[in-house]
């Protein structure tokens, strides 16, 4: 797995570089291919998903989709990172972190389910090993790094304890629709996350002496 994750990282990298090419006119181009893209990963899993089924959907040509992204592992890099947006868990008190971390991940996800990194993520990840490795690093960037930035340092044990209160959510509610979780509102969603995240935010009671 060190090696796959090492690719994915070189992946991300590259598509990065890449995505500087054509200058601002070719931004367009470039979100289009990576809106088709998200979606065909999705519908068709990682190994299914072709260069040329994405260039054809976009309306493009497959040459055009390898300049920008340079391969397939490379468009899915690109594809699986954009637009990530870490919560700020030090904005708000203490008390309050657990509420603000789940209903920061509810309300994108309400927003626009079949677009939200780690539901695009969880949709593909089981087809391929490197689509899992993508996981990994988007979970830490949304969840691990923020509650290591309150100085913790149980933060990989205590965010992944967070990671399956809010992927188990996404899983049942936005990719299986299981009922009644799917017809919650926003509020009584957060209502009965939030306790369990926030016992991993809150800091341990001192020892007894």
């Amino acid at each position: 797995m060190q090696g796959s994750r090492a690719t994915s990282a070189a992946a991300v990298a590259a598509a990065t570089d890449t995505l500087g090419v054509g200058g601002p006119r070719s931004e367009g181009t470039r979100r289009t291919i990576l809106d088709v893209a998200r979606s065909i990963f999705a519908a068709r899993g990682y190994e299914q998903t072709t260069i040329r089924a994405v260039a054809a959907q976009a309306g493009i040509d497959a040459s055009m989709v390898m300049r920008y992204f340079g391969s397939k592992a490379g468009l899915f890099a690109a594809a699986s990172t954009m637009n990530l947006q870490a919560p700020d868990l030090r904005s708000v008190p203490a008390s309050n972190r657990g509420e603000l971390l789940v209903r920061h991940f509810v309300e994108r996800w309400e927003d626009n389910p079949s677009g939200d990194t780690l539901v695009f993520l969880l949709r593909t990840a089981v087809t391929n090993d490197a689509v899992a490795d993508q996981l990994q690093a988007t979970f830490n960037d949304l969840i691990t790094q923020p509650v290591a930035a309150l100085g913790d340092d149980r933060a990989d044990q205590r965010s992944a304890l967070i990671g399956t209160q809010l992927l188990g959510l996404a899983l049942c509610r936005y990719v299986l629709h299981l009922e009644p979780l799917a017809s919650l509102s926003i509020d009584d969603l957060v209502a009965g996350i939030a306790p369990a995240v926030q016992l991993q935010l809150s800091p341990p009671a001192p020892p007894r002496s």
